[in-house]
């Protein structure tokens, strides 16, 4: 089993509960790790045989644009596409952060980590 990741994928979205969330938008940070077999692709040097994370970072962007109020929403909705885009994906883990939350405090980012088996 074998791992790929993309870290700190910067993303401006409209994510939260608070209408102004919605309106005026917000800096996330998502970290995504997958596994899953690469052996193919090693003896390959073919993409068809790996675990495309051109589709992986694709996925993140295209499920972030759609607005959720909560980050565990949004997170879930990530995973499952990644399981539906990436066949060879056996496990994935995200965790879609807000940097700067409006919680009336000094607090750099609110997170939420998920993750799944297939």
């Amino acid at each position: 089993m074998s791992t790929i990741r993309l870290k700190n994928i910067k993303i401006y979205a409209f994510h939260g509960c608070l209408l102004e969330e919605g309106q005026i938008g917000s800096d996330y940070l998502v970290n995504l790790s997958v596994r899953g077999s690469l052996k193919k692709a090693i003896n390959s040097d073919n993409l068809k045989d790996t675990i495309d994370y051109v589709v992986l970072q694709r996925v993140v962007a295209e499920e972030m644009e759609i607005r959720s109020k909560l980050l565990e929403h949004v997170g879930q909705r990530i995973i499952n596409k990644v399981l539906l885009k990436a066949p060879l994906v056996n496990y994935v883990k995200v965790t879609v952060s807000k940097v700067n939350p409006p919680i009336g405090g000094d607090v750099a980012e609110v997170s939420v980590t998920l993750s799944a088996k297939r």
